[in-house]
């Protein structure tokens, strides 16, 4: 009868469900507890009769029906099953009708009807109280992930600075000021973040039609982007961009969590907690609110009448019209004369695309990340078509051959080992720094020996895979649009045939030509796609198949240090007689650099004033290993000189650690901390054994002249385009993409910073022939393919 009960609440309407309750009869309960044994057997037994019956009549019908047959089946047995079952059932009757008979068990039913009611009638959220959660919650979003892009400043007398200042200044005056600069200065760039946040909400709301499940989504979401956001500044001065992703949907969030500073911890903690709790009542809401869709919406018989068919027709437009905006807007925020640029420039929005920090700082690093969403390649260059083409490889061509008229060798005769040296350089040379021990005395001496000089390097704490692709092709960044911000991410998936220099070892050697390595994941930046694209034929990790080998780390150090690192190369010298293209990036001297090292000489050999503790800590970690980097390198160096097979090393740092701060904050250091040191050397078994080029000429260059260099290093014959950037290098000695203005910068052989304006005729001729090879190389239809352009002789 329980069962009844609970059936009866379930069909019978509000106004008779108290009436189904009194009506309950105490004969109904107390015939069914006073059925007896004997009375469940003589049923049974009747039962079985009929069925017996039934079964003789089923059989009589069949013999008419077939009357053809030899056999008939035989009666069916009583089943034994069934007839438990209803004893079972009779029994619990039996045994629960003292128990719902009970005042207790009358009282929970009635309350049980009770709730039922209310909930059946609790009300439905408005639709005005969806519009101010959603106004409130994309207002805290907005302004929190603007919060993680300022830090509190730094005063070198903190005394003569007002309070006034110190306020404005802080980390909660920079956020009051971008949020209020729509009054007082005109500008609505808050305002802008605001409407553009709100068009993802609004996605999610429609798509999900779950108004409270879809604000615990984008309030997650936005959390943990802006604490994301946050420390990426901290460590690279640079925001989260759209290419930042493929990190996640390469499965590397668990490297990614590795680079939190301890200074963050709290951030992230206290987040998490946030999340927790705003879930838990997202959820409740969700489960209290009466309006369970936004929209009403029936998966099953979605046209049973005509209110579901107009609810479910209105949910589908409202998400296709919600995701057609994002996406418009989106699509053309980066793309001058499109509506969503202009319409984004009329509130305010003034795009900084050569410095995404500043652009992120001063715009909103929402709008910041959606317009590096869709990113340009670079413009179509002036005159591009087939037969310039064509003509750019016939006169490269030629200056090709005049070039290898006077050289002897040939670039596939030695092995060329390219090494990426994560962070390289020399702290000595930092604005402000001072050591009383030299971190490098060993490749500071080497410099003196071999080419050697300066690298400008377009990152600072960051950006090693840009630095390593225009090493790798002889392509810059500053040539692209100032859109493209990761070429490893955001260009070499999308492309058939990308060229790198270690095709010309895989034209000489086959496959076997050329071999990767990376103390680190293959899947950071993508390598392990875009090797595949560059014609690597292996492609070593710490998660490839086979890993590396040499995987050692130095006290506490979380990376492979460069020892380990340099041996992987040793040992695959050893694997092969012909000589090889090898690449090599390094992870030791990655950061951050949270006192890894035991004895470290530099916390006493650290003199620089002026420095907070956090900073001080961090550069000596740093400086204990580029004097770790400064040993190994040497050693290795040795042990290839004892090797009978000419070798040629590119040694190079991408860029400086993000851990100068003080220096940092200065404007007037920033070339001197884009610059790098590099140097190329050569064993004693090849024949440019101690060849050391023009210091005038080398002393500052930029990463995309490095194979360029070799070749002239190694007196060995060239391509056109390596002809073509010999060329370039003589009249532009060096340009990188840099906060030194919209552009780039350009360095003369003295290494002085120079407008483009001010380049010679024949430098701005080159650098529009630059521009066509480029894009036809990117973004173009590869005319050159077709040509002897890459081909050496």
């Amino acid at each position: 009868m329980l069962a009844d009960e609970i059936e009866d609440l379930d069909t019978t309407t509000p106004d008779s469900a108290d009436t189904g309750i009194a009506e309950t009869s105490a004969d109904s309960l107390n015939s069914a507890s006073e059925v007896s044994n004997d009375d469940i057997d003589n049923a049974q037994a009747e039962s079985n009769a009929k069925d017996s019956d039934t079964e003789d009549t089923t059989a009589k019908d069949q013999r008419s029906k077939k009357t053809n047959s030899r056999k008939h089946k035989k009666p069916q047995k009583p089943n034994k099953f069934k007839a438990s079952l209803a004893r079972l059932s009779q029994f619990i009757k039996a045994s629960a009708a003292p128990i719902l008979t009970s005042k207790f068990a009358q009282l929970l039913i009635s309350a049980a009807v009770a709730l039922h009611k209310l909930w059946k009638k609790r009300p439905k959220c408005p639709y005005t109280l969806y519009v101010v959660v959603m106004a409130l919650i994309d207002a805290a979003a907005v302004t929190f992930i603007q919060w993680g892009m300022y830090s509190e400043p730094k005063y070198d007398d903190p005394n003569a600075v007002d309070n006034t200042t110190k306020i404005l200044n802080s980390v909660n005056g920079q956020v009051t000021r971008f949020v209020t600069q729509m009054w007082l200065e005109d500008k609505l760039n808050w305002l802008l973040n605001f409407l553009a946040l709100g068009m993802v909400y609004l996605v999610l709301v429609f798509v999900i039609n779950r108004f409270w499940v879809a604000t615990a989504v984008f309030a997650i979401t936005m959390s943990v982007y802006a604490v994301a956001n946050s420390i990426k500044i901290i460590l690279r001065n640079e925001p989260i961009l759209p290419s930042d992703l493929s990190f996640l949907s390469s499965g590397n969030g668990g490297e990614i969590t590795s680079f939190i500073p301890k200074s963050s911890q709290a951030l992230v903690d206290g987040t998490i907690t946030m999340l927790i709790w705003l879930t838990v009542i997202c959820l409740i809401l969700q489960f209290v609110d009466g309006r369970r869709c936004v929209i009403p919406f029936h998966w099953w018989r979605p046209f049973r009448n005509v209110k579901t068919i107009i609810g479910n027709v209105t949910r589908i437009i409202a998400a296709a019209m919600s995701i057609t905006l994002l996406c418009s807007f989106t699509w053309t925020l980066s793309v001058p004369g499109a509506w969503g640029y202009e319409w984004a420039k009329s509130w305010g929005d003034a795009p900084q695309l050569w410095n995404a920090e500043g652009d992120a700082a001063n715009n909103g690093p929402i709008i910041n990340f959606l317009r590096l969403t869709h990113p340009k390649i670079m413009d179509k260059p002036e005159g591009y078509s087939q037969e310039t083409m064509e003509e750019l490889a016939k006169k490269y061509s030629s200056e090709a051959n005049q070039i290898n008229g006077t050289r002897a060798n040939n670039l596939t005769d030695n092995t060329v080992i390219m090494i990426l040296s994560e962070s390289f350089s020399d702290p000595t040379r930092v604005p402000g720094i001072a050591l009383a021990e030299d971190p490098m005395p060993n490749i500071r001496a080497l410099k003196e020996t071999t080419t050697s000089g300066l690298m400008l390097s377009p990152g600072f704490g960051g950006g090693t895979a840009n630095i390593e692709y225009q090493s790798l092709t002889g392509l810059d960044l500053a040539l692209f649009d100032d859109s493209m911000q990761s070429m490893y991410q955001e260009l070499v998936p999308h492309q058939k045939n990308p060229f790198a220099w270690n095709q010309i070892w895989n034209a000489e050697y086959g496959k076997s030509g050329s071999v990767a390595f990376h103390s680190c994941y293959k899947n950071m930046y993508l390598r392990d796609v875009n090797y595949k694209k560059f014609g690597f034929n292996k492609f070593y990790t710490l998660d490839s198949k086979p890993a590396i080998t040499h995987q050692d780390r130095t006290d506490n150090s979380p990376y492979v240090n460069d020892a380990a690192s340099y041996q992987n190369i040793i040992d695959q010298l050893n694997k092969e007689e012909h000589p090889q293209f090898l690449q090599l990036v390094t992870m030791q001297n990655h950061m951050p650099y949270d006192n890894w090292y035991f004895n470290n000489q530099f916390e006493q050999a650290n003199v620089t004033e002026n420095l907070n503790d956090y900073e001080r800590g961090q550069i000596n970690t740093y400086a204990k290993g580029v004097s770790i980097t400064d040993q190994a390198t040497i050693d290795f160096l040795n042990q290839l000189n004892a090797m009978d097979k000419p070798i040629t090393v590119i040694f190079y740092g991408d860029h400086l650690p993000g851990s100068y701060q003080t220096a940092a904050a200065d404007k007037n250091n920033t070339l001197a901390l884009h610059q790098t040191d590099y140097f190329i050397w050569s064993n004693q078994a090849s024949a440019s054994a101690g060849v050391k080029l023009d210091a005038s000429n080398t002393a500052y260059t930029s990463p995309n002249y490095f194979m360029e260099m070799a070749a002239e290093h190694m007196n060995a014959k060239v391509s056109p385009y390596l002809a073509f950037l010999t060329q370039t290098r003589t009249d532009i000695p060096a340009l990188e993409r840099l906060v030194i203005g919209a552009g780039g910068a350009y360095l003369d052989q003295n290494g002085n910073a120079i407008k483009r304006k001010a380049l010679s005729k024949q430098a701005k001729n080159t650098l529009h022939d630059y521009k066509l090879i480029q894009y036809d190389m990117t973004a173009g239809k590869g005319y050159l393919n077709d040509t002897n352009f890459f081909t050496v002789k």
